[in-house]
């Protein structure tokens, strides 16, 4: 095996990491809520400011890793993360697990774009980039197949605290092996060192915005969050502005003028909503309304990973005999007919929902897969972080977005059903509980007949309106696609030329 390729096995280490700890804090939310007497906007964040610190930082990140080196920056990230892993394994409060969290979101932004643009320099081959980028999305979705199956093995035996330990041993793994098989790549000479107000500006910019639309989803329309949403707008546009004048900008705005690029990151920003809100809300029906185990539940969630494992690796197959236009457009159709499938869900069809979600993640993993390779050979190597940690920024910000947006909107449709279907008599104090969420309604159930059933139908009927919603967002991204990205393959030239630096 040639050195580039051993090299790619050692950059899955942190692949799998990061794909294990997403898939595991989902089954892990009901146990440390209740450990930690977490409420649940503090259960929200505690989901959302992992995302929200990737999505902050990728930007500065990627344009650390371009100018010091992308692998010390990965051991450095692989580092960082192994000891607030550690930390939040052992917090003792919500507060304290929140902030853990967020430091796990900064180490994280390190390691994806480090990751990604190593594998841009390693295989400057286009043919062989675009399949060492499928071997690194399957494995990626094989960390969230296993993901579910080891976490529920975990939560069924320890307590919830050991699903973040499961990233210690990969840290470990890979700080030893990582500076023997890794290549470096970095300027001898970095021209321009990274530009702190930029970095200053990026995070005023993003998290400001992310805020406001969570604040939106949950609160609905407060001043509050328009105000935050405006002062992020207005801040990006001075972010903007210096890139423009800086000889090194922390991001280089020309990359936007493609068509190509744009058209990935569009993609990669909707699919990460859709999915990240199905994710949320599937895995909390089937422990809460179809009331499965957190094992359980894991292994009905394989399917649909092991379907996202193979149309990863098939993506790339079809796409040397059809346009890339012509794939992803499939995919995404194939996915927005999987949310089709979940707006017929009812509380006694997980099956079905399991169906729907195997066709859903084989769809999303056609765009997934290819447009990465698509960004990735739009930027010459000297700007592959740089390429890498925006596309990371625009799944990142989805996915966190998802979170907030669709899982606050089955939380609306859920307490404005239930409300509606309340069993006559129900005292007032227990009509509340019952509609702050599913959870409140299962502690209190057995107290009102018919409580139970009004419940996990008022969450499935939530869940059916996120899979309408998440219907109409692929089958028009499916629409963009076939429109904006008419390349014949899954290369395009590379948007800058090398002497550009």
């Amino acid at each position: 095996m040639s050195r580039p390729w051993i090299g790619l096995a050692v950059l899955a280490l942190p692949t799998l990491l990061l794909s294990l700890d997403v898939s595991v804090l989902y089954l892990a939310l009901p146990q440390l809520g209740a450990d930690l007497r977490a409420d649940a906007t503090q259960q929200l964040w505690i989901l959302d400011i992992y995302s929200f610190m990737i999505a902050g930082f990728l930007v500065t990140m990627g344009a650390l890793g371009d100018r010091i080196g992308r692998r010390r920056l990965l051991l450095a990230g692989a580092a960082a993360f192994g000891l607030a892993s550690i930390v939040a394994a052992y917090a003792t409060g919500p507060a304290m697990l929140i902030a853990a969290r967020a430091l796990l979101g900064i180490a994280g932004a390190t390691l994806m774009p480090s990751t990604m643009a190593l594998i841009r320099n390693m295989f400057p081959d286009p043919e062989r980039m675009g399949l060492a980028i499928g071997v690194w999305f399957s494995c990626f979705m094989g960390g969230m197949t296993l993901g579910p199956l080891v976490g529920g093995l975990l939560l069924e035996h320890f307590w919830w605290g050991s699903v973040f330990l499961l990233g210690v041993p990969f840290m470990v793994l890979l700080l030893v092996v990582g500076p023997l098989l890794l290549p470096e790549f970095a300027p001898e000479r970095p021209e321009h060192p990274v530009d702190l107000l930029s970095v200053a500006l990026s995070l005023a910019a993003i998290l400001p915005v992310i805020y406001g639309l969570k604040t939106l989803a949950r609160d609905g329309w407060r001043p509050v969050a328009f105000m935050a949403i405006a002062a992020g707008l207005a801040i990006g546009v001075l972010f903007v502005r210096r890139q423009h004048t800086l000889a090194e900008p922390l991001l280089d705005l020309r990359l936007f003028a493609n068509r190509t690029f744009s058209t990935a990151l569009l993609i990669g920003l909707g699919g990460g909503v859709v999915m990240a809100g199905l994710s949320l809300l599937s895995t909390l029906y089937l422990q809460n309304v179809a009331g499965l185990s957190p094992l359980s539940t894991g292994m009905w969630l394989i399917p649909q990973n092991v379907a996202m494992v193979a149309g990863s690796l098939l993506a790339p197959v079809l796409a040397r005999k059809l346009p890339a236009a012509a794939v992803t457009a499939l995919g995404l159709a194939l996915a927005g007919l999987g949310l089709l499938v979940v707006t017929q869900v009812t509380p006694e069809s997980h099956g079905l929902l399991v169906a729907a979600l195997v066709l859903a993640s084989a769809g999303i993993s056609f765009p997934m897969a290819l447009t990465m390779n698509l960004m990735l050979a739009a930027a010459p190597p000297h700007k592959a972080g740089s390429a890498a940690s925006v596309s990371e920024t625009s799944g990142e910000f989805g996915i966190a977005v998802g979170i907030a947006t669709l899982g606050s909107l089955g939380t609306v449709v859920y307490r404005s059903v239930l409300a509606a279907d309340l069993p006559a008599r129900t005292p007032a104090e227990t009509a509340e509980t019952a509609t702050s969420s599913l959870t409140g309604a299962l502690s209190v159930a057995g107290e009102i007949p018919g409580l139970l059933d009004a419940a996990r139908g008022a969450f499935t009927s939530g869940l059916n309106v996120v899979g309408a919603v998440g219907a109409v967002i692929f089958l028009a991204l499916a629409l963009t696609a076939a429109i904006t990205l008419r390349t014949p393959g899954v290369t395009r030239e590379p948007v800058l030329e090398e002497s550009s630096a």
